[in-house]
């Protein structure tokens, strides 16, 4: 296993994946109220470290909410709110695992476990 360093974005967005998931989990039997004060923390979160991409999805769930309540749509949202912050993910450990893994690579051996 290839050694890194922690990343404080990489706990944000786990955090924010993990209200995301927790919303939808609970789909049914939370409260309009809570939801959205839910997703109003996301959208600041997401504000706070420029993810404009998670901002919009919530800042949009947010408009549905109040105009439709917690119909089924709420679901496609959160799932495109999930796929957001994965993406976010991804971009935040794409630059530490080419650096950790470019001395490998770059003597010839192959990269193994």
């Amino acid at each position: 296993m290839l050694p890194m360093r922690h990343d404080p974005m990489l706990a944000i967005l786990a955090d924010m994946l993990r209200r995301v998931d927790g919303l939808a989990g609970q789909r049914g039997q939370v409260s309009l109220l809570r939801l959205s004060d839910e997703v109003d923390q996301i959208r600041h979160v997401a504000r706070a470290y420029h993810l404009d991409s998670v901002e919009g999805l919530a800042d949009t769930l947010q408009s549905a909410l109040s105009l439709q309540g917690t119909g089924p749509v709420i679901l496609s949202y959160l799932d495109l709110m999930r796929d957001a912050i994965a993406a976010e993910m991804s971009d935040a450990q794409v630059i530490p695992i080419l650096m950790a893994a470019k001395p490998a690579a770059t003597a010839g051996h192959p990269l193994s476990h």
